[in-house]
C-alpha cells in the first residue's frame, strides 16, 4: 500500500515541500531513498522502538521510504513523525484521509515523545503559501509557528496524540497568537538600555550620531573600556522593527534554533563575535542552496 506524507526541508531561511512516499510490500529490507542524510537513515531505529512501546508493530516486510524531491538533501531527525505515520498508514495501523491536508515534522524519542526541532517559521510560512490545511508539531515550537496566520498549528507531545488526532479521538484546538499585537506590546523593550550609561559622553555622543545616520562606528579601547557594553545598548537607540524586519529576523533565528520556542522577534538582535573571529566565519558560507 502507497502512502504519502508531507514535511519540509529548511535551506538557508527558506523551506521547501517535502513529499514522503511509503510503500510497505512483499519482501524484507528497510530503506530511505532522495538523499537523505545519516540522522534520517538511523530513523528507522527510532521509529521501531517507538512504535513497539506505544504498541503498534513495525512491518516485518519490504519497507520503501521515498523523499522526494530527490535534488534536495534532506537533513536532521524532524522527519520521524511524518514517516513514522506513512509506516502506520501504509501497514494499515493508521485510518484516516488527512494525512496529506497537513505538514508533519518532529524528531521522536524512543518512547514517542517528540522533541522540538529548529526552522519552524519558514516551514509554516511554505505551508500556508501551498495552501495546506495546518501544520502537526512538537508543543514546543507551537508558538513559533503560530506567527503565520490562516495556518492551524496543531500541537502535540508525542506519536500518540498525534495518531489520536488524525484518527478523531482526541480533539487539539489549533495554537493562536496575536502577532500584531505582540509585536506592538514588546516591540523596543531591551534588557540592556543606552540609558542606563553613566558618563562615556563622549562615546555616547559619537553612538547618537552614527544611529541618527546609520553610519558604523569602530571603537579601540583596552579591555574593560566599555566597548562591547556600549555596543550592547546601541540597538536600544535604534529606530523600531517594522514587521517585515522582526518576521526576517526571526526566521534566522528559528533556522539558527536560537529562539528557545519563543514566537515573534520584536527587538534588534545584538551579536557578539570573539575578537579572533575570522573574516569567513564573520561573514557566513555554506552550499548553493536550490533556487526554485
Amino acid at each position: 500500500m502507497l502512502t504519502k506524507t508531507f514535511g519540509s526541508a529548511v535551506q538557508g531561511v527558506n523551506a521547501y515541500t517535502i513529499i514522503i512516499e511509503v510503500v510497505v510490500s512483499a519482501g524484507t529490507g528497510f530503506n530511505v531513498v532522495g538523499l537523505p542524510d545519516n540522522a534520517i537513515k538511523e530513523s528507522q531505529q527510532r521509529i521501531e522502538a517507538a512504535l513497539k512501546f506505544r504498541g503498534y508493530r513495525m512491518p516485518r516486510t519490504k519497507t520503501v521510504v521515498n523523499m522526494a524531491p530527490a535534488d534536495i538533501r534532506k537533513e536532521g531527525a524532524a522527519y520521524d513523525l511524518p514517516i513514522a505515520l506513512g509506516i502506520l498508514h501504509a501497514s494499515q495501523q493508521l485510518n484516516t484521509e488527512r494525512l496529506p491536508e497537513y505538514i508533519i515534522m518532529g524528531e521522536m524519542a524512543l518512547d514517542g515523545e517528540l522533541r522540538p526541532i529548529k526552522g519552524v517559521l519558514p516551514i509554516a510560512i511554505q505551508a500556508r503559501k501551498e495552501g495546506f490545511r495546518g501544520i502537526i508539531l512538537p508543543k514546543e515550537n507551537a508558538e513559533e509557528a503560530a506567527i503565520v496566520n490562516n495556518l492551524d498549528v496543531i500541537p502535540v507531545g508525542s506519536m500518540q496524540e498525534a495518531i489520536d488526532f488524525f484518527e478523531g479521538r482526541h480533539e487539539i484546538a489549533p495554537t493562536k497568537v496575536d502577532t500584531r499585537d505582540l509585536f506592538q506590546h514588546s516591540v523596543n523593550k531591551y534588557t540592556a538600555d543606552f540609558a542606563d550609561v553613566q558618563g562615556q559622553e563622549n562615546i555616547k555622543r559619537a553612538l547618537e550620531i552614527a544611529a541618527a545616520g546609520g553610519h558604523n562606528v569602530i571603537m579601540i579601547g583596552p579591555p574593560g573600556a566599555g566597548k562591547t557594553m556600549l555596543a550592547k545598548r546601541l540597538p536600544s537607540i535604534l529606530p523600531p522593527l517594522s514587521m517585515q524586519e522582526a518576521l526576517e529576523t526571526t526566521k534566522i533565528h528559528s533556522v539558527a534554533g536560537k529562539l528557545g520556542g519563543g514566537g515573534l522577534l520584536s527587538t534588534r538582535p545584538f551579536r557578539s563575535p570573539h575578537h579572533t573571529i575570522s573574516d569567513v566565519a564573520l561573514v557566513g558560507g555554506g552550499v548553493k542552496f536550490p533556487t526554485k
